[in-house]
């Protein structure tokens, strides 16, 4: 078994731990740990919000969710040697939801929470269809998982981190808070905002206190949206098997990690949209010196896919074009495509008997595979989603014959208002 270099206590608050992770970025959060190129380690991840949801069937913690805390990352992991220009090789070897030194899940009780955020504290990508919040409960057997919101339907396992990336120069923090700040300043009073700008209040630091803690988590970035140094991508691939070659912007790297993902479709559409849940991960890290330059990679990482993804071979795909409900034509749009393909398959789950927040809710947490299928031919982009037929426990195939199944309903999806 790899050493547990970032070893958490499962009953406190990732504020009490002996090793305190942080839920910013900069470039001057001291790093946690420090380790060698070559190195093959163990680390724990609380989930994202550090506790606050809870195994109920009420979604009014997800309704007052404290996304100005998240996420709680476990690093930085300092590796020696590392300089601005190299690339950081990182391996992922294993992820599960249990921890290895007692074989407890780390999220509590085998289980994990998928939520929709209400429109005024995040929303997500249909937030205009589901403006309430929502939750759904979902119990691991192995690498399966159930819920008891959802009937008929279970999903194998696709584990993966929803965020991992390097600490950015402070070049780079500065150009991201420039721009954000410049896109707000488009339509401040938005809601949900355009971006997230930093914000002092529940930021988490790592080790630093007093002036210089005030100092940093005044200029933090967020770790909300992905950017050039990896962060919260939501790559479902990025399985066991998975190597990434991060672009190094400071000194040792600082490489960061958490948000683990049970499941999930591509776009984690619900925004809290995988099935989320503390676990662990083994990792090897390693170096290419002056990678960036010699392989041409100026920012954003390169990965090669994991090897463990679940093995589902027949779909039902649904399709969308860039035009919106009120009959607009958009130019090449591929992001309302997307919209658009997945109502399209929601409708359709509707007619086996589901609600329309279960089929949402299955697009956000089962394998699905989102494409862009069409970007060339103007003025219409065509997105596509592709639903593995295998999850369900009937066949969802349209047919010529007799009305469609219609699924046994029991618990509903917990709501709360917006």
């Amino acid at each position: 078994m790899p050493q547990n270099l970032f070893p958490l206590d499962n009953t406190k608050k990732f504020k009490d731990q002996k090793i305190v992770g942080h839920n910013r970025w900069h470039p001057d959060i001291p790093p946690a740990v420090k380790i060698k190129p070559g190195t093959v380690f163990c680390a724990d991840c609380r989930e994202w919000f550090d506790g606050a949801i809870r195994n109920d069937d009420s979604a009014d913690d997800i309704r007052h969710a404290p996304l100005a805390g998240v996420h709680v990352l476990s690093g930085p992991f300092y590796v020696e040697g590392a300089e601005p220009g190299d690339l950081l090789i990182v391996d992922i070897l294993e992820i599960d939801a249990c921890n290895q030194e007692d074989s407890g899940p780390l999220s509590g009780q085998g289980w994990g929470y998928t939520g929709v955020f209400a429109r005024n504290n995040g929303g997500g990508f249909l937030t205009e269809r589901f403006p309430d919040a929502y939750k759904v409960i979902w119990d691991f057997r192995g690498d399966v998982a159930t819920s008891r919101h959802i009937p008929e339907v279970s999903y194998t396992g696709i584990h993966h981190p929803g965020l991992m990336g390097t600490a950015p120069s402070a070049e780079l923090l500065a150009r991201w808070t420039a721009r954000e700040k410049a896109l707000i300043a488009t339509d401040p009073m938005r809601v949900p905002p355009l971006a997230l700008p930093p914000l002092p209040d529940s930021a988490i630091l790592g080790s630093l206190k007093g002036a210089e803690f005030e100092r940093v988590a005044a200029e933090a970035a967020r770790t909300a949206p992905p950017r050039e140094n990896g962060g919260n991508q939501d790559i479902k691939n990025l399985t066991a098997g998975s190597r990434v070659f991060y672009p190094v912007f400071v000194p040792g790297a600082n490489l960061s990690f958490g948000d683990l993902h049970f499941s999930q479709g591509d776009g984690e559409i619900t925004f809290c949209g995988a099935i989320e849940m503390g676990g662990f991960m083994d990792l090897h890290v390693d170096l290419i010196k002056g990678g960036m330059a010699k392989y041409g990679v100026k920012e954003n990482a390169v990965f090669m896919p994991g090897n463990r993804d679940p093995q589902y071979s027949e779909w039902l795909a649904f399709s969308g074009v860039s035009v919106d409900s009120g009959g607009k034509q958009h130019y090449l749009d591929s992001w309302l495509a997307y919209q658009n393909a997945c109502n399209h398959a929601i409708d359709y789950l509707m007619k086996f008997g589901y609600t329309d927040i279960q089929a949402y809710m299955i697009l956000g947490t089962a394998p699905v595979e989102g494409r862009l299928s069409g970007v060339v031919d103007i003025p219409n982009a065509c997105s596509t989603i592709y639903i593995p037929r295998a999850i369900f426990d009937f066949d969802i195939r349209p047919s010529a014959t007799g009305a469609p199944h219609q699924v046994k309903q029991g618990v509903q999806v917990p709501r709360s208002g917006n």
